[in-house]
This record gives structure tokens, sequence and C-alpha cells, in this order.
């Protein structure tokens, strides 16, 4: 995957696109340990230089929901959309609702070649909701 965009293969590339394969919806620290249980060595740094250069590369999707860090996933490519439980925290993906990328078409676009529309849906997860029930 690395070589198909162009990028050297380096060991915390590597290390890093794992994790984020193994942890949909991971937050930097959360990666930053699942790399390190790896690569014991490797620097906070090195971990945040392959976030972005994976991520501007496009094999790793960069998302931050309001009021939460950073998150990163392994699925790109498409007009998906993430569904957030205001209790704890768990993000989900959730596919696109209706027609093709974007799903939505502004009622004004104001000139802009839109290209993607982020829908983020909140609410309580099913473990959160029965337990608040």
């Amino acid at each position: 995957m690395l070589r198909e965009v162009g990028l050297r293969v380096t060991r915390p590339r590597v290390a890093v696109l794992g994790a984020v394969h193994t942890l949909p919806h991971a937050d930097t620290d959360s990666i930053l340990g699942a790399v390190r249980a790896e690569l014991p060595e490797v620097s906070h740094q090195a971990v945040y230089d392959s976030l972005h250069t994976l991520t501007a590369k496009g094999l790793v999707r960069r998302i931050q929901p309001s009021g939460s860090v950073s998150r990163y996933e392994s699925r790109v490519g498409d007009n998906h959309h993430h569904a957030v439980c205001r209790s704890c925290g768990v993000i989900v993906d959730v596919d696109c609702a209706h027609g093709a990328a974007p799903c939505l078409t502004a009622s004004d676009d104001h000139g802009f070649v839109i290209d993607e529309a982020e829908v983020i849906y909140w609410g309580l997860c099913p473990d959160c909701s029965t337990a608040s029930s």
C-alpha cells in the first residue's frame, strides 16, 4: 500500500498503518501505544509524522467529531459517515444512506464544487441506551 502511493516503506509507517487497521477510530495515544508494543523505541513524533503522511496520501482518514480528539480510520475512498455515542464516546461507521457521493446536495453550494459531505449522527449506543433506561 505504501509503495502504491509513492511512499518509502519504513517500520514506523507499517506499524502505524497496522494499528489504524486494527483499531478503527483510534486516537493518537491509542495508536502510539499499539505501535510501541511492536516498536518500543518509536517516538511520538514518528507516529504523528506517519499519521500525517498516511492521511495526506489517502491511506488513512482523520475524523474529529465535535468535542473529541482526532481519530483515525483505515476506511477510505468512500463517502461513509459516523454515529457517536454521547455517553461513552464509541464511534461506528454508517454507510451513506442515499445516492452517490456526496450524500447531501447543498441547497446553495455558493459556487463550491462539493466532493464530500460529512454527517455525524449523535445519540446513545445500544449499551448506554439500555443502561439509562
